[in-house]
């Protein structure tokens, strides 16, 4: 009988911890982030919406509850932005489990011909690579501690040579910033997961031309990084990339 009860309450222990995980997501307002933060919270974490647009994060977490969720204003280009995001989380949640560094952006700078645009390749590298360099940087001490997960967004473009632009040299960095932090964390049981998407219907194309292919949606893309979080700790899943049915590159 007492096997049993240590039993249950085993089993009763591992549930509370399974609803009381806490994922951080940048990027978090609108399309992937925002998609996996609705998913994450219905398969119970909680969660901390990162973001620069106010107005549609308060939204969001008045929408997933503010017992399950914190909206944090922040500009993952500035180093100070995001120690104060981190601070805070931890104020609030006390921990972190899993970090998705997914904020990121194209405007579409080329490399010939155009309008030159200096200021524009500048903010651009400095979200989509910097950033993300300084999330990781941020939290991963953090997820030493709860032996947790850190998840990126990175591109199908940061593994083939595209014309497009400069976007798709960020996410050539940003493909390589994972193997070198899952390289960092071997033996600390922090897993490292490069999530690379195709084309995928987001806010991501309003400044842009869509190609004329097919396309994922956002959730499809927030049931991968579910699949990564809910594997054992033993297994790491290291890349998922994802395109749509039909997207030949």
């Amino acid at each position: 009988m007492e096997q049993s009860i240590s039993g249950q309450d085993n089993a009763e222990h591992m549930a509370n911890e399974q609803q009381n995980r806490v994922m951080l997501i940048t990027g978090a307002s609108t399309g992937i982030g925002r998609a996996t933060a609705i998913m994450a919270v219905e398969a119970g974490w909680r969660v901390v919406l990162a973001a620069r647009s106010q107005e549609r994060l308060a939204t969001l977490e008045a929408g997933l509850g503010s017992d399950r969720a914190l909206a944090l204003v922040c500009d993952v280009a500035e180093w100070n932005s995001q120690e104060r995001m981190v601070q805070m989380s931890l104020e609030r949640f006390g921990k972190l489990d899993a970090v998705f560094a997914n904020a990121g952006f194209s405007k579409g700078s080329t490399f010939y011909g155009g309008e030159n645009k200096p200021e524009e390749w500048k903010t651009m590298v400095l979200t989509n690579l910097y950033g993300a360099a300084v999330t990781a940087r941020l939290v991963l001490p953090e997820l030493v501690k709860s032996k947790g997960h850190f998840l990126v967004t990175g591109s199908v473009v940061g593994r083939i040579t595209s014309i497009r632009n400069l976007y798709s040299a960020t996410k050539w960095g940003v493909t390589g910033m994972a193997q070198a932090i899952r390289n960092e964390m071997a033996g600390t049981g922090v897993r490292v997961t490069l999530v690379e998407p195709g084309i995928v219907d987001t806010p991501f194309w309003e400044h842009l031309e869509k190609p004329a292919a097919p396309e994922l949606l956002p959730e499809d893309i927030a049931r991968a990084v579910l699949f990564a979080v809910s594997q054992p700790p033993h297994v790491d899943v290291n890349e998922i990339l994802i395109r749509p049915t039909g997207q030949t590159h």
